[in-house]
């Protein structure tokens, strides 16, 4: 089971101390991170994304390919409803069915807007109880959802073929 995590900031600085907190929360053992990134949309509400520079979480994992096409799904595709290939149509077509659907597509997009932050977790395993006492001395609102193995097989199946 995959947790994908999106906290939100109304500043860049707590989001930039929250991505920094998760990066140590990995090292401390209580996340094992198959993804992270930091985004940032400028008050003209053109989209930033950031991620740690080693490239040993996709690497590590094996979910690199995914993690890119949810963050890609997540912050910049809501304007493309026009003709979509085979491939990201099948990624679509699986997103709607799993607990990254439309739904949970628009809440984020509603809450990552003009001047606003966000940090995107994607975890393999995580202290839940641990991790959520540290992320909230930064603030911040959460949305979640949690995708199984096979769920996140047929994504990655998927998000490598688009």
């Amino acid at each position: 089971m995959t947790e994908l995590i999106v906290i939100t900031f109304d500043n860049e600085a707590d989001a930039e101390a929250a991505y920094a907190k998760a990066l140590n929360l990995q090292k401390d053992l209580v996340v094992e991170l198959a993804g992270l990134a930091i985004v940032k949309v400028d008050p003209s509400g053109k989209t930033h994304v950031e991620t740690p520079h080693s490239g040993d979480l996709a690497a590590a994992t094996g979910r690199g390919a995914l993690f890119g096409a949810l963050l890609g799904l997540l912050f910049f595709v809501p304007f493309l409803g026009l003709a979509v290939g085979g491939a990201l149509g099948a990624l679509f077509g699986h997103l709607d069915k799993s607990p990254i659907n439309a739904e949970f597509r628009q809440s984020v997009q509603a809450a990552v807007t003009a001047g606003r932050s966000a940090v995107v977790v994607y975890a393999s395993k995580i202290d839940e109880d641990r991790f959520t006492a540290d992320m909230q001395a930064f603030g911040g609102t959460t949305v979640r959802t949690s995708i199984s193995d096979e769920e996140e097989d047929r994504l990655t199946h998927d998000a490598a073929a688009a």
